[in-house]
């Protein structure tokens, strides 16, 4: 019998056989001709998966932290403004970052569950000069989806770069680098990319990189500094060795493996199966009478749901019977929330199954918390919206 759970939380995520397989592989030396290889092929790829053909990618050890991290080190010096769209707990820990380094922030924040409008955005940068316009596309605390597109045009239109936390949002969420004008896109390892944790991802776009170039003061950060990180990105994908840094080679073996693998499915493709697999799921949940912590539909990420307990259900109850049912998933996260919700990840290699699996489990995890409901109506939804 399978004696574990099936991971349906907002990273890490279930992984692909073939990518795990690249994990438990024999490790390589780092200068190796073969990890050499991969290396310049994954940061090939990442340009096609950001669809930023003109940007620079970096990979580098650590956690998706560290990539907003290594994009506020880079880019701010002291007394710059950034302006914050603010959407979640992680939107708020990005401005704290910035403010680390100098920089004076000013935020627009929304109700849990809200998002700023593009009208308080652009009278925002219409009052001050910005030298930063920070969105996280998908706050993984409340899974409210931005408007990346309309943020980045008014970023542009008002001089500033355009940056994205997409640690929850990039492979699964549609984001067009180079066409909507976004300067610098992020993300981690372990969510939609379909890699285990490990991995900062990072591709800065031309304007970012001129911007990173043109500054008078030195990186603030040793580790994250891009002069340290570019000879190494440029070398390997010119398919020389180089060091600053020992790799992590056996998650970089994997991350090209995800990447083949995502590029194989075809990102059209992946950005549709994620809308299709989310609005499934979320469909189940409605039937069960759950409401969503995004405060409209349009808002609503299609990588993760946010779902409210009904009254009377007590959530680390409704988490534990869950987990028995077979299906692991997560608590709450905003601070103003927490106890009001759970999480779903529905991103990367998910199927149909994963979602049925899911819901079939909520429905258990209902029971056994002795919430009213008609047995089978969130599984019969959800096929329902697959049929669709």
């Amino acid at each position: 019998m399978k004696n574990r759970t099936l991971l349906m939380i907002p990273g890490p995520i279930e992984f692909e056989p073939a990518v795990l397989s690249a994990m438990g592989a024999p490790t390589t030396g780092h200068l190796a001709a073969s990890f050499i290889e991969a290396f310049g092929q994954a940061l090939e790829r990442m340009r096609q998966m950001f669809l930023c053909p003109d940007g620079q990618p970096f990979v580098i050890a650590g956690s998706g932290t560290l990539a907003m991290d290594s994009a506020g080190a880079n880019l701010v010096e002291p007394g710059d403004s950034a302006l914050v769209v603010n959407t979640g707990y992680f939107s708020g820990r990005f401005g704290a970052l910035l403010e680390r380094y100098g920089a004076q922030v000013t935020q627009i924040r929304a109700v849990p569950g809200g998002c700023p409008s593009l009208n308080e955005v652009e009278q925002a940068l219409a009052a001050d000069p910005y030298k930063l316009v920070i969105v996280t596309h998908v706050d993984t605390s409340t899974g409210v989806l931005a408007d990346v597109a309309g943020v980045a045009r008014l970023a542009r239109q008002y001089g500033a770069l355009c940056v994205v936390d997409g640690v929850c949002s990039v492979a699964g969420e549609e984001l067009r680098m180079t066409e909507w004008g976004v300067d610098v896109a992020l993300t981690a390892s372990q969510k939609a990319i379909g890699v285990p944790p490990g991995l900062a991802l990072l591709v800065a776009g031309p304007r970012a990189l001129e911007v990173f170039r043109a500054r008078k003061t030195p990186v603030g950060n040793y580790y994250a500094d891009w002069n340290n990180w570019l000879p190494v990105m440029q070398a390997y994908e010119a398919r020389k060795p180089a060091y600053f840094a020992t790799p992590p080679v056996n998650l970089i073996f994997a991350l090209n493996v995800s990447l083949g693998l995502i590029l194989a499915e075809g990102v059209e493709a992946r950005f549709a199966r994620h809308a299709r697999l989310s609005r499934a799921c979320k469909a189940g949940l409605a039937a069960l009478g759950l409401g969503q912590v995004p405060l409209s539909p349009k808002l609503a990420a299609n990588t993760m749901s946010a779902p409210r307990f009904p009254s009377g259900v007590n959530g680390p109850d409704f988490l534990a019977w869950a987990a028995a049912a077979g299906v692991t998933l997560a608590g709450g996260l905003h601070p103003a929330i927490r106890a009001e919700y759970f999480r779903i990840g529905h991103m990367g290699a998910v199927s149909q199954g994963d979602i049925l699996a899911t819901v079939g489990a909520v429905e258990a995890a209902l029971a056994s918390c002795d919430y009213n409901f008609t047995p089978g109506e969130g599984v019969a939804a959800v096929m329902k919206a697959l049929e669709a």
